[in-house]
């Protein structure tokens, strides 16, 4: 059975870029959990590491006490935060292997 993540960073959820997919499915609920629980999955430590340290990482690009101003975060900073969290895409689709699709969601069209 091929697995579908859908790969975004959200506010207020530091552990996790990973929820079950495809987008639009109508039952969302996995056996990894939704939001998905990097324990469960078949990655290695070093990856669910980056993977968690990018999702805290992301909590600091919101103006908690003004969410609906803009991000504290510099291009310069949100340019390096896209370049790691594409190459943690790029580790974790190679490690999750043929029956897994991983959706890049984060910058939805």
């Amino acid at each position: 059975m091929p697995y579908h993540l859908r790969f975004f960073f959200e506010c207020g959820v530091p552990h996790t870029p990973l929820w079950p997919g495809p987008s639009g499915a109508p039952d969302l609920d996995g056996p990894y959990g939704s939001p998905c629980e990097l324990d469960l999955l078949p990655i290695t430590p070093d990856t669910r590491i980056r993977l968690e340290g990018l999702c805290e990482w992301y909590q600091s690009s919101l103006d908690w006490d003004d969410p609906g101003g803009p991000s504290p975060w510099s291009e310069e900073q949100r340019e390096q935060f896209d370049r790691q969290a594409d190459g943690a895409l790029e580790t974790l689709r190679r490690e999750l292997g043929d029956g897994w699709t991983v959706e890049d969601r984060r910058h939805p069209s």
